[in-house]
């Protein structure tokens, strides 16, 4: 089990993934927006999506929990 996390505080601008989802690595999986800029997260491993813990327009910490692969 893999866990991706936000590597910036910011609000969740898009997520493109739900539970189910299988993921690639290298895929972009989400968009947080920070002081104006989108800065895509990428898994860094392959896998099926078990859990996202955040909805588009929330605001997450540097290292938070963003979605959880199987």
């Amino acid at each position: 089990m893999e866990v991706i996390r936000t590597p910036i505080t910011g609000t969740v601008w898009k997520i493109h993934v739900k539970a189910g989802d299988e993921v690639k690595a290298g895929e972009e999986v989400a968009i947080v927006e920070s002081m104006k800029m989108e800065i895509p997260i990428v898994s860094d491993y392959p896998g099926n999506v078990k859990t996202v813990f955040r909805e588009e327009g929330d605001f997450i910490n540097e290292g938070e929990d963003l979605i959880e692969l199987d």
